[in-house]
């Protein structure tokens, strides 16, 4: 490596290690891993995996595909000689804003195990240029900027496959670049994104105001654009069509350059579906297919024998549906064969909860995936249970034999080795490399269980991601925290059903007994990381009281010493793999039944953190395999929630009036204290929510959180114990591997 780095940076700056900046540094090394990695052999095989989805949250790359490259520990070695850090190179490349939050990173997460174990397959989405969002904090306000990520220098490769895509009244003609997803130690697969020539960054205004009608210059600008009004919706739909037409090419073109008979398409093409924004492929393959001479029964026959989709909600809100109106303006010509699909379902079944196109003349997109694919798989298991008996029960009743689950899994490859080098070199030196490959292996770790020697080694790690955590901070936001207070971190989108307002009330809690003088034993840090859509008010009001609460300690002498809150600005992958290697505890408080699965979760217990949650996604499965006494479980379980819902038996009015400590924990949001700091508006706005909807149940679970909670901080001080918890938690976590994931995927679903 040391040679070819030379030889790289004296090509192209004419200089040595040595000499050369961390941004030439990265480029050389940019270059030199391209190259490697367009010498690989590919994952070829008679069946391939198209995964299409709309966020791909692949994060820094650099060290991710030097790690698979096998090319990691030599390339650190060799930079260290020359004084020089990899993880101060790394800071130098942009972080590509291809995707939002778990939908996204599992994405990312996917296409790294399916890579690993040697399968054909290959993600397709789009190339947005700006990404979500930049977030900045101003006047303790979140404000959306435009996030740019592609340089002239990037891990994109732009290729010669160009589609004709149309729409009412125009066609697009696209153009397909490639990220190479290398396999650890195994062949290379790729990451297809498809883009316009024509999209204008320049006309983005005002933070991420843009014309949305001007669809030539914004197709790919943003993902998720603000979809409030009817202009937003309908560039919505343009991009997913955009994304599904291309992809349904593209499989078609590769399977006709294959020489495939296209009568058994589904011999040789899985088609994962992930969430509903591709559901359009569907009648897009099936239009494709009639095109080339099929009948619609052939052609839809062929189709829902290549389709699977993966359910990643339990939220109504969530499942899309389109005016038919509005895909009339857009796709005209695939009304005709989503209508078709419609009569199908209506002439075989007389269930209203099961059309395709319901008595508002909305277009359901996960009924089109459910019909016309062949599995439908939830998430975690309780995700999956909760489907079959309740939110999609109908569609289980026709089709049990399609539904399965397939709990969520990420790889340890970045969310170990890549973000924890000294928790991940210190393990292989215990246990032997072999988790790497296979993380069931983490398990020899239970043998250590009662050293004190690996329990305290284990501590001094964390302490020093807590240090590394501590530098970051001042010199990313100029925010001080103490390493030795216990890091009590919730990071993830921010919705209410995530029940970051819990937290917060937690928080005016323990503000409220230090000001009593009920001291802590040991100082808390609380750690909140997240971004609201645009148009997601209570959300922004969340986030504004948290930073009010931020700023309200951070300017009182009397708490400031024994409680801090943090709000990370531009929360992303790259901040997450700062902040997970330093939690002591993780907080996973959605309201049960409501998070399909979650991945943070799984991220924080492999390295060491211990979970604070309801039973609710993949929490369940972490409480099953590390036991009672090494999660804190508390709340309402999804049974109870769920009748709640159903007989409209929740009232957080009542539950307001009658406990005076809710009540007073409430009143604070709109106290004297908070209003001099924030916006009276935004306060009473996000109060008002709680005290006479609260939809997500804060108020049934707050006293309970607030109990565990201290409960958890209390037992914190018995250092051993909370050492062997966190080490159980690090062996269990072989689980949530997403090779495991994709083993499953393919042996039940894809069969590659």
């Amino acid at each position: 490596m040391e040679q070819l780095l030379q030889e790289m940076l004296q090509k192209n700056y004419g200089k040595n290690i040595q000499d050369a900046s961390n941004e030439e540094i990265y480029t050389a090394l940019l270059e030199i891993t391209k190259e490697k990695m367009a010498g690989m052999k590919r994952n070829e095989g008679s069946k391939k995996l198209y995964y299409i989805s709309a966020e791909f949250l692949i994060g820094k790359l650099l060290s991710n595909n030097l790690i698979n490259l096998g090319l990691f520990d030599e390339t650190r070695e060799v930079l260290k000689r020359y004084d020089k850090e990899i993880t101060e190179i790394e800071e130098v490349e942009p972080e590509p804003s291809l995707g939002n939050g778990g939908l996204g990173r599992l994405a990312a997460c996917f296409l790294d195990s399916i890579a690993t174990l040697g399968l054909p397959g290959d993600g397709v989405g789009l190339n947005y240029h700006d990404g979500l969002f930049r977030q900045t904090f101003v006047d303790n306000k979140q404000r959306e900027e435009k996030n740019p990520w592609i340089t002239d220098q990037s891990w994109l490769t732009k290729t010669e496959r160009h589609f004709e895509v149309p729409f009412q009244n125009f066609t697009l003609t696209s153009t397909m670049y490639d990220i190479d997803v290398p396999g650890y130690q195994n062949g290379c697969n790729k990451l297809h994104l498809f883009d316009l020539d024509t999209v204008d960054e320049s006309i983005i205004h005002d933070g991420i105001q843009f014309n949305k009608e001007d669809i030539r210059k914004n197709l790919t600008l943003f993902l998720y654009p603000d979809d409030s009004d009817e202009a937003g919706q309908l560039l919505r739909i343009y991009q997913q069509y955009f994304m599904v037409s291309n992809a349904a090419q593209l499989i078609l073109a590769e399977a006709e350059e294959k020489g495939y008979d296209l009568y058994h398409l589904y011999d040789h093409v899985a088609i994962q579906i992930n969430d509903t924004h591709p559901t359009m492929v569907i009648p897009e393959l099936i239009r494709l297919l009639m095109q080339r001479g099929f009948n619609m029964d052939t052609a839809v026959d062929v189709v829902r024998k290549t389709c699977a989709y993966t359910n990643h909600t339990i939220l109504a809100e969530a499942l899309e549906k389109w005016p038919v109106s509005y895909l009339e303006k857009v796709v005209p010509h695939l009304m005709p064969i989503i209508r078709d699909l419609d009569a199908r379902v209506k002439r075989d079944f007389h269930d209203e909860r099961v059309y395709i196109i319901d008595g508002q003349n909305r277009v359901h997109m996960a009924h089109i995936d459910i019909h016309f694919g062949y599995a439908v798989n939830g998430v975690a298991a309780l995700h999956t249970e909760i489907l079959k008996e309740s939110e999609l029960k109908p569609f289980y009743d026709i089709y049990p034999e399609k539904f399965n689950n397939k709990t969520n899994g990420i790889t340890f490859r970045r969310w170990l080795v890549h973000c924890n080098h000294r928790l991940s070199d210190y393990l292989t030196g215990l246990i032997g490399p072999e988790f790497m490959e296979d993380a069931s292996n983490l398990e020899k770790l239970l043998a250590y269980k009662d050293d004190e020697n690996v329990l305290a080694d284990l501590k001094t790690i964390k302490k020093e991601a807590k240090a590394e955590l501590k530098k970051y901070l001042m010199q990313t936001q100029g925010v001080e925290i103490d390493e030795n207070s216990i890091f009590d971190i919730q990071i993830k989108r921010l919705h209410e059903y995530k029940r970051q307002q819990m937290n917060a009330l937690y928080a005016i809690y323990k503000y409220k007994e230090i000001k009593k003088g009920n001291l802590p034993k040991r100082p808390i840090t609380m750690i909140f990381g997240a971004k609201a859509a645009p148009a997601y008010t209570i959300a922004k009001d969340i986030i504004h009281l948290l930073l009010c609460l931020q700023k309200l300690i951070e300017n009182d002498p009397a708490v400031r010493p024994y409680l801090r809150i943090v709000m990370v600005e531009n929360y992303n992958v790259t901040k997450a793999e700062k902040l997970i290697p330093a939690c002591d505890i993780s907080e996973q408080i959605s309201l049960a039944s409501k998070e399909a699965s979650g991945t943070g979760n799984m991220k924080f217990m492999l390295n060491g953190a211990v979970t604070l949650g309801t039973e609710d996604g993949a929490n369940v499965e972490i409480h099953e395999l590390v036991g009672d006494d090494n999660i804190y479980i508390f709340g309402a379980k999804s049974e109870e929630v769920i009748r709640l819902y159903d007989t409209n038996g929740y009232n957080s009015g009542k539950i307001y009036d009658g406990d005076a400590m809710i009540e007073e924990l409430v009143d604070f949001i709109i106290s004297k204290d908070l209003i001099r700091i924030g916006d009276p508006v935004s306060l009473a706005r996000l109060y008002k929510e709680l005290v006479s909807k609260d939809w997500f149940m804060t108020l049934l679970d707050v006293k309970e959180y607030i109990e565990t909670k201290e409960r958890m901080l209390a037992d914190y001080e018995d250092e051993l114990s909370w050492e062997r918890k966190a080490l159980v938690n690090i062996a269990k976590a072989g689980f949530f591997s997403s090779d495991r994931t994709i083993r499953e995927y393919n042996d039940d679903i894809w069969r590659l």
